[in-house]
């Protein structure tokens, strides 16, 4: 059996055998490098008499809430199969509403108020930053999301539909992260 051959099948045995524990970890890992991917062009970009370092902890934060979301996601997306059957067209966009107005607001909160508390923010700092954000979040998560997620329940088969978004969400992280460490004040 050659390389490929082996990695796809002990990949396939991942997301079979141990598809929760398969979906938390690339959930996390892959909200990690959105957070990578932003602060190093944050790096790239930053003036030279007062260069960025690379935060390391907020990354870890990331990488916390992935795993933190990944159980979730996990669930969501085989309730939802259960619940609404199929890929015809129909099915999809019952499907995509249904992700962007019960998961699309969950996820969003839960990813700014874990990491406010995460941060060591209270209760009420970390609402203040919710209320400055999510609408703004939850806006852009509807211009990506409904494309996204219209390729994710039409063509993929339910056991890789988390690897997947969680691939997708590489972008969706990285624009996350960007929406969380900064100043909303330049997107008005």
């Amino acid at each position: 059996m050659n390389a490929a051959k082996y990695l796809l099948a002990k990949v396939d045995l991942v997301f079979s055998k141990h598809l929760l524990l398969s979906n938390v970890v690339t959930c996390g890992a892959l909200m990690g490098v959105g957070d990578a991917l932003v602060q190093s062009m944050n790096i790239v970009q930053s003036d030279k008499q007062k260069p960025i370092k690379f935060d390391f902890p907020r990354t870890g934060r990331m990488i916390l809430i992935g795993f933190c979301l990944g159980p979730f996601n996990h669930y969501w997306y085989a309730i939802l199969d259960k619940v609404i059957k199929g890929t015809s067209g129909k099915a999809v966009v019952q499907k995509i509403l249904c992700d962007q107005v019960i998961a699309g607001p969950f996820f969003c909160t839960t990813f700014l108020f874990g990491l406010s508390f995460l941060e060591g923010k209270g209760l009420e700092e970390s609402y203040k930053e919710w209320k400055s954000k999510f609408l703004h979040i939850y806006f852009v998560d509807w211009m990506f999301w409904p494309a996204a997620q219209s390729v994710n329940f039409r063509f993929v088969p339910g056991q890789f539909r988390v690897a997947y978004v969680s691939s997708a969400t590489l972008i969706w992280n990285s624009m996350l992260s960007y929406f969380k460490h900064s100043d909303m004040a330049i997107w008005k």
